[in-house]
């Protein structure tokens, strides 16, 4: 039996900016490094489209229209700021792995481009995922405790299921 030869060359490199999507990224410049493949970096900022459906049975369709009212402003306001964070997120992932590519140890890799999106997790890396043609996406996985996986789920579950391409997901060590 012959096995198909893995060709990997983009990578989509996930991250939350925790210390288990830093540890993840390790992985992913090891393999960019070693296949000569090129590392997308993908941080999406969550938003909830259906917050209204969820909270208008809770307080009535006319109290949220309120609600909106009352706090358009500042919302409108933390959209500008949100959009100005979009900015530095990028800058922060761009010096980021410019120190890492600094290091002597992983001066290789080539960091195809910085996505910073907002709305769902799971269906922002697997848009961007196919988008983007990745063969690869590489991931943290965090060690929620069992009731808030159950009732939830983590999103590296959620893009395993899903994923069309291979998932690496990474804990971090004991």
């Amino acid at each position: 039996m012959i096995l198909p030869k893995v060709q990997i060359k983009k990578i989509l490199y996930t991250t939350d900016l925790s210390e288990t999507a830093f540890h993840a990224f390790a992985y992913a410049v090891s393999l960019a490094n070693l296949y000569g493949a090129g590392i997308t970096i993908l941080h999406v900022l969550f938003e909830d489209p259906d917050l209204e459906s969820k909270v208008a049975p809770f307080i009535g369709a006319d109290q949220w229209e309120e609600i909106k009212k009352r706090h358009y402003e500042q919302a409108r306001e933390a959209l500008i700021g949100k959009k100005r964070d979009n900015v530095a997120i990028r800058e922060i992932l761009h010096t980021f792995s410019e120190n890492i590519k600094a290091d002597d140890e992983h001066p290789d890799f080539v960091t195809d481009e910085i996505i910073v999106e907002r709305g769902n997790p799971v269906q922002q890396i697997l848009k961007v995922a196919d988008e983007r043609n990745c063969d690869l996406i590489v991931m943290g996985s965090h060690g929620h405790g069992m009731i808030e996986e159950a009732l939830i789920g983590s999103t590296a579950k959620k893009v395993i299921r899903r994923s069309k391409k291979p998932v690496l997901v990474v804990r971090l060590p004991d």
